[in-house]
């Protein structure tokens, strides 16, 4: 089993600072949502992981292979329902300068079997939360 752990703190009113492997991702929320927008929402970073995850393998695929694929692009389109809102699907649409659809079509579905974001979307994952209080000024 292998864990990866994402640190998070408090940076501002409405805004955490994500840490990740040394790299620094801020989290916020938009203006008319109360915060100060000073990044993207978690929801909206849930969609670029998984587009960031599908992607990185898709690229392994061509590259590995010399495909003729090039100028690849994504969008990923969530749609969100219920209350409390969650996202009840996501398309991811991939678009690239080809003369083999087939085999872009192939890379898509071999991606996305790859991809852990997906794979963990599809299967649902149980979500738990717990308390550690900060004593002498260390949580």
């Amino acid at each position: 089993m292998a864990e990866i752990r994402v640190s998070m703190r408090q940076v501002g009113p409405s805004t955490s600072e994500a840490e990740i492997r040394g790299h620094r991702v801020l989290v916020d929320r938009p203006l008319e949502k109360g915060g100060s927008d000073r990044g993207p929402m978690g929801g909206e970073l849930l969609l670029a992981a998984l587009g960031g995850c599908f992607l990185s393998n898709l690229f392994e695929l061509i590259r590995t292979r010399n495909a003729p694929i090039h100028e690849v692009r994504l969008e990923v389109v969530g749609t969100l329902e219920g209350t409390p809102p969650r996202y009840t699907a996501i398309e991811l649409v991939v678009g690239a300068t080809t003369n083999e659809p087939e085999l872009l079509a192939k890379f898509v579905a071999m991606a996305e079997r790859a991809c852990i974001v997906a794979n963990t979307l599809k299967s649902g994952i149980k979500v738990t939360s717990r308390v550690r209080v900060a004593t002498n000024g260390k949580p």
